[in-house]
């Protein structure tokens, strides 16, 4: 016989599709979101991106360099993480953080593991939690009017209210009002004024002209860039639709401080970043699962975090720790979740 086998690994089908397409199509598939961004919020988006992205790139040129490895910058790996990351951050913030952040994520998270492909967490979100746990004050407070907007999301005469983001005041101006036993009957009809009006605000927080960190506040654009990278299969709508599945109806029961079943799904689904976190870091394809039914247990489990944080802990915001959270339990979602080999008996 004239014919020749040859015996390989894993994967034997494979799509064509090389890394560093997907990578620069994810790059493409944030645009909108940066582009929103610079509207809004001006120069200063530009910049804090851009020092992002230099301080990903740059450390990770260095830590290949030092570690004899061929550098490999140009597969867009890094210009994910340094966007990403700047998209996690107030617009005020010092441009500085951006680089350090980056770089961080880079070196801690992606480098440390033996580069792309082998990080167990999400580079960004390891860098905005670092910066979080350093600089707590400049990462919640450095918030910028947006054009044509508010950082609340509606306008007020309240100094304290107008430094604050949508889910920041539903945490602090309502929701310590509400739960404490002792607030007057004048200050509770203040709180739910006050939540009136954040419920009023659903439009801005769709189309972005309000407070909140570079990247997120504009659903639309990040809804925009996520479905493209959906219909072009460089993602899950597992992990997205039951992330923010779970997410919506939790918040629905429970996420309203004035009671049960009482949350404005809208306002949950919009305020925050929700959406950034479902679209595009919840569905990084090295940290989350590679099988169907572990997308869908990986999501869900992302959506309860979410909310029991967001609810009940100490920020406003819970999408990084709960999908850095969930990023720990991919092997063991994968181990239990892996499809049976056609003949085989079931592991007990």
């Amino acid at each position: 016989m004239d014919e020749k086998y040859f015996v390989s690994s894993s994967p034997h089908i494979r799509s064509g599709v090389s890394t560093k397409t997907i990578m620069w199509n994810v790059v493409l598939a944030l645009s909108p979101a940066f582009l929103g961004a610079v509207y809004f919020f001006g120069s200063r988006a530009i910049c804090l991106t851009l020092v992002g992205i230099l301080g990903a790139v740059l450390s990770e040129a260095i830590i290949q360099k030092l570690s004899g490895k061929k550098i490999q910058i140009n597969d867009g790996s890094a210009v994910i993480t340094g966007i990403l990351l700047s998209f996690n951050l107030p617009p005020g913030v010092p441009l500085w953080m951006a680089f350090v952040g980056s770089a961080f994520g880079i070196i801690f998270a992606k480098q440390i593991f033996g580069g792309l492909g082998n990080n167990p967490l999400n580079p960004a979100l390891i860098g905005r939690a670092f910066l979080m746990a350093s600089w707590p004050v400049q990462m919640t407070t450095k918030w910028i009017t947006p054009r044509g907007g508010s950082i609340p999301g509606f306008f007020t005469k309240l100094d304290a209210i107008t430094g604050s983001t949508p889910l920041g005041i539903l945490k602090t101006h309502v929701g310590e009002i509400l739960a404490n036993p002792n607030s007057s009957a004048e200050q509770i009809e203040h709180a739910h004024h006050i939540l009136s009006n954040l419920y009023s605000s659903i439009p801005n927080m769709f189309f972005g002209n309000i407070g909140g960190c570079l990247g997120e506040t504009s659903a639309a654009l990040i809804i925009l860039g996520g479905l493209y990278l959906i219909l072009r299969k460089f993602s899950d709508w597992r992990i997205t639709l039951s992330y923010i599945g779970t997410a919506l109806v939790l918040g629905w029961i429970v996420g309203s401080p004035d009671g049960l079943f009482k949350m404005n799904v809208l306002f949950y689904a919009f305020s925050g970043g929700l959406m950034l976190g479902a679209f595009f870091m919840a569905t990084d394809m090295v940290t989350s699962p590679i099988t169907p039914k572990g997308r869908w247990i990986f999501g869900i489990g992302c959506g309860i975090l979410t909310v029991i944080i967001r609810r009940w802990g100490g920020y406003p915001e819970g999408v990084s720790y709960s999908i850095l959270l969930m990023n720990l339990v991919v092997p063991l979602i994968d181990r239990h979740t892996k499809p049976r080999i056609l003949g085989a008996k079931e592991e007990k």
